[in-house]
């Protein structure tokens, strides 16, 4: 696979870029091909099986029917993608995996068995790379948009508009989960019809209550919808208008047109629902819970017409992987400096001090320019990004408790929102906050069991050794020290602090520094010099 580093050896060729999305209904690929010169990307190829990850067993965990059915199929999946040389896989599983117990057995039984490294992605996350694969093959005019993605776990709601997502939402209520729940009667009662209703509209509620907040008065607003349900709603509702087969992408259908469609479906029974033609198996089983939840947004949010748009997740995941490589830089301003913008907010949120975890950002960048090949081997700069990030939060617990804020500040990175990193990367911020004072990690300690392979391991206690030497000279509100020079010495580690003033006395930094020294030794069996 392709890795940042190496895109300066392609700029006279595209890049085949793979990505896998894993719901709950179905397993989906896609196949893109990067242009480097146009900045842009055309689809090549797409495929889905349907998975059924979300049927579970009494307790909520992934039943090893549907893990297996996963398995084969991402197996063809690679096989696929290194038959027809993909340079790069990224992947994303969502509700199914999030909430099953199992679901961290999985990714990891994926990984061991497949070779394939999946992103577990919160609900936010989600959404926000449902609006890059929607931004992505439309034009957005100068108004808002609620784009609403339907499902088999959950349903994203999103509003924004072509400079950012103002937004991002994801309600428990999908088109599978109401299938499983709630259907077992055919055809469908009008008391179990309004019940369903009266779910959904409390399901979506937040979500819907948290975008009308936010809309602006002003700004005119429409409607798109995306996923498998809308289009296989649009092309029902194109067959009983009469019109002529078309491509869903940018087809407008009103709300009077579906709420036909809906009557009509939930008087049949499933074995006729089965019988129309564009319709599979699979999606003819969850239409009518899909259906209703698209009904019931429209009216909670006042929306008589909608626009379909045929991408979404997986094209989101091949925009977001151009963003973090830096291929995509203009076009998506804001969404290039989203891992940026979700840091610098919950920062704020939790009172860090700005110009304090600046000043140690920059003390523990010039400690990890200094010390590769010392204390890391980080030749990527993967866990350099971590470590910016870990240092704008690491004193995050102070706004909790004082006393220990370490371990405060884990459980807040853990729990928070971080917009641009997967689930792991945020386990690693957190762990790496944790570690960067007190003792060392512990196999008792929860912290430390969530790490799960030697990489991840191995990145915290590397970065948190650099990030407790920098939060150790910070010991003033201004900034006193110029900069750090370290050399090896045999086994010895020299670390001469260097103040602005010459007169400047350091003996506080140096102190400090020193309390360091056991864990230098114990990480790297070296002794500390403190100049």
């Amino acid at each position: 696979m392709i890795q940042e580093n190496e895109l300066s050896n392609l700029q006279e060729k595209n890049i085949l870029v793979a990505s896998i999305d894993i719901g709950t209904n179905s397993t989906h690929l896609l196949i893109s091909e990067v242009n480097l010169d146009l900045k842009s990307f055309s689809i090549k190829f797409t495929d889905k099986s349907t998975t059924r990850l979300g049927e579970k067993d009494e307790e909520g965990n992934l039943t090893e029917e549907s893990i297996q059915r996963v398995l084969y199929t991402l197996k063809r999946f690679k096989e696929y993608c290194n038959s027809n040389g993909v340079n790069q896989i990224v992947t994303a599983a969502t509700s199914a995996v999030r909430e099953a117990p199992n679901g961290r057995d999985f990714l990891n039984r994926v990984q061991k068995e497949l070779g394939i490294q999946i992103e577990l992605i919160s609900g936010s996350e989600e959404a926000r790379l449902i609006y890059l694969g929607v931004l992505s093959g439309m034009a957005f005019e100068d108004e808002s948009y609620v784009i609403i993605d339907i499902g088999g776990g959950s349903t994203e709601l999103i509003l924004a508009d072509k400079k950012d997502a103002i937004a991002l939402t994801s309600s428990r209520v999908g088109a599978v989960r109401l299938k499983n729940d709630f259907l077992n009667e055919e055809p469908i009662s009008n008391e179990r019809s309004k019940f369903l209703k009266t779910f959904i509209r409390g399901s979506l509620e937040p979500s819907v209550e948290k975008i009308k907040r936010r809309l602006h008065k002003e700004k005119s607003v429409a409607m798109i919808a995306t996923s498998g349900t809308a289009i296989s709603l649009g092309n029902l509702i194109l067959s009983d208008l009469s019109q002529p087969k078309q491509k869903m992408h940018g087809y407008k259908f009103k709300k009077d047109n579906l709420e036909v469609i809906l009557e009509k479906l939930i008087k049949m029974p499933i074995t006729e629902i089965k019988k129309i033609p564009s319709l599979s198996e699979r999606r003819a089983e969850i239409i009518i819970p899909g259906a209703l939840i698209l009904n019931t947004s429209m009216d909670m949010l006042d929306f008589n017409e909608l626009t379909i748009s045929e991408r979404a997740l997986r094209e989101g995941l091949v925009v977001d992987w151009m963003l973090r490589q830096g291929i995509i830089k203009n076009e998506f301003n804001i969404q290039s400096n989203i891992r940026k913008t979700t840091i610098v907010h919950q920062a704020r949120k939790f009172g860090v001090d700005k110009n304090r975890s600046e000043k140690v950002t920059n003390i523990a960048f010039q400690i990890y320019d200094q010390t590769k090949n010392i204390f890391h081997s980080d030749t990527d700069s993967k866990a350099k990004k971590l470590l910016w990030a870990a240092c704008h939060l690491y004193s995050c617990g102070k706004y909790v408790n004082i006393n220990s804020y370490h371990k405060h500040s884990w459980y807040l990175i853990k729990h928070c929102e971080l917009l641009g990193y997967s689930q792991l990367e945020t386990n690693i911020i957190a762990s790496i906050a944790r570690y960067h004072r007190k003792t060392l990690p512990k196999k008792r300690h929860e912290s430390w069991q969530s790490l799960i392979s030697k990489e991840e391991k191995t990145i915290v206690l590397e970065m948190s050794l650099i990030l407790r030497l920098a939060a150790s000279l910070d010991q003033r509100p201004e900034n006193v020290i110029s900069s750090i020079k370290i050399k090896l010495q045999k086994n010895a580690l020299s670390m001469e602090i260097i103040p602005f003033n010459s007169n400047q006395d350091l003996l506080l930094e140096k102190w400090s520094l020193e309390s360091c020294r056991n864990a230098i030794k114990e990480l790297k069996n070296l002794e500390l010099k403190v100049v």
